[in-house]
């Protein structure tokens, strides 16, 4: 499974960013341009991913590494961020709500 961590992920802009926790999560602060597509209902959404590579985030990276393990099974090109939006707000950087 391929990880990058939050600093990465910040240089990292064009890359297009999925966000799996929940709805009310999202909603309380994310990494801006992030979709949200939550784990309990991303096998619904499947033709909701970008195409091409793209960046899995959660709060601290568990989920995110699950959903990326999973996608990747699929043939998704996808990368787990580690450390999370939890990291991401703790080191300062902007946040959408």
């Amino acid at each position: 499974m391929k990880s990058i961590t939050v600093r990465e992920l910040r240089e990292r802009p064009d890359v297009p960013l999925v966000d799996v926790r929940e709805a009310d999560e999202y909603a309380s602060g994310h990494v801006p341009g992030a979709i949200s597509l939550p784990m309990s209902t991303i096998g619904d959404h499947l033709d909701q991913l970008p195409d091409g590579p793209f960046h899995v985030i959660c709060q601290v990276g568990g989920r995110s590494a699950r959903v990326t393990k999973a996608l990747e099974q699929q043939g998704y090109d996808a990368t787990n961020v580690e450390g999370g939006t939890g990291e991401w707000i703790a080191l300062g950087f902007d946040v959408e709500r």
